[in-house]
C-alpha cells in the first residue's frame, strides 16, 4: 500500500516537472523604451527578427515538452530536467515581441496586417464610390 502511494507521489513530482508548452509560457517584461529610438522601418526589421527567434525557441521548447511526455510515459523521467529546456528563452522573446509592438504603436507605425486591412478598406471604398457615380439605366 505504501509503495503505491510513494510511486504515485514520485510520478506526480516527475510529471509536474515536465517542460511547459510555449503557448503556456508567459512573456518576460521587456521595456519598450529601448526600441523608441528606432524608426518604423527599423522596428519592422526588429519585429521580424524577434518573431523568427520566438518561432525557433518555441519549436525547441515544444520538442523538449514532447520528449518529456515520452520520457515520463516510458521511464518515469522528464528528460528536460536532466538536459534543461528553453522556457526562459521563450519568455524573453515573447517579451521582446511585446515591447516592439508597443514601440510600433507609440510611433504610429503601420503593421503588416493593418496595411492589408487599410488597402482592402480603400479598395472597398473605391468600389462603392464608383458604383455611386455610375449612371443608372433604369432597367432592372
Amino acid at each position: 500500500m505504501y509503495k503505491r502511494i510513494i510511486l504515485a507521489s514520485a510520478v506526480l513530482v516527475f510529471a509536474s516537472a515536465c517542460a511547459n508548452r510555449p503557448e503556456s509560457i508567459s512573456a518576460s517584461y521587456v521595456s519598450h523604451e529601448k526600441y523608441m529610438d528606432g524608426d518604423c522601418v527599423a522596428l519592422n526589421t526588429q519585429m521580424s527578427n524577434a518573431r523568427a527567434e520566438l518561432v525557433k525557441v518555441s519549436e525547441m521548447q515544444n520538442s523538449k515538452a514532447t520528449g518529456d511526455a515520452w520520457g515520463v510515459f516510458l521511464l518515469g523521467v522528464p528528460f528536460s530536467k536532466l538536459s534543461g529546456d528553453h522556457e526562459a528563452d521563450v519568455a524573453k522573446w515573447k517579451g521582446e515581441v511585446g515591447a516592439i509592438e508597443t514601440a510600433q504603436i507609440k510611433h504610429k507605425c503601420m503593421i503588416a496586417g493593418e496595411q492589408k486591412k487599410q488597402s482592402s478598406d480603400k479598395d472597398a471604398q473605391s468600389q462603392v464610390q464608383a458604383q455611386a457615380t455610375q449612371p443608372t439605366t433604369g432597367k432592372n
